[in-house]
C-alpha cells in the first residue's frame, strides 16, 4: 500500500487520503518531488505534541526538589518612565 502521495494527486482526492491515514496511517504528500507535509489521525497529532511530562511532575523530580531553595520576590515598586 503506497502512502506517498503527489500534491495534485492529494488534491483531487483528499477525501481517500484522509480516509487512507484513518485506517493506515501517516500519508505523505510530496511538492516538486520532495516530501512536504505528512498527513495522520488526529489521535497521533496529540500523541506527538503532548509533552512528556507534567511541570508539577517535573519540578517534585528536579534535582533541586527539597533542597529548601527560597526565592524572595523584590517587592519595591516599579521605576517611574516618563511616556511624553
Amino acid at each position: 500500500m503506497n502512502n506517498i502521495w503527489q500534491l495534485q494527486d492529494a488534491k483531487s482526492k483528499f477525501s481517500e487520503v484522509v480516509e487512507r491515514a484513518l485506517a493506515q496511517g501517516a500519508q505523505i504528500v510530496t511538492r516538486r518531488g520532495k516530501n512536504a507535509v505528512v498527513i495522520l489521525p488526529f489521535e497521533e497529532y496529540e500523541r506527538l505534541t503532548r509533552p512528556d511530562d507534567s511541570l508539577t511532575n517535573f519540578l517534585q523530580t528536579s534535582p533541586l526538589a527539597g533542597s529548601e531553595l527560597f526565592i524572595e520576590r523584590d517587592r519595591s515598586l516599579p521605576r517611574d518612565i516618563g511616556l511624553d
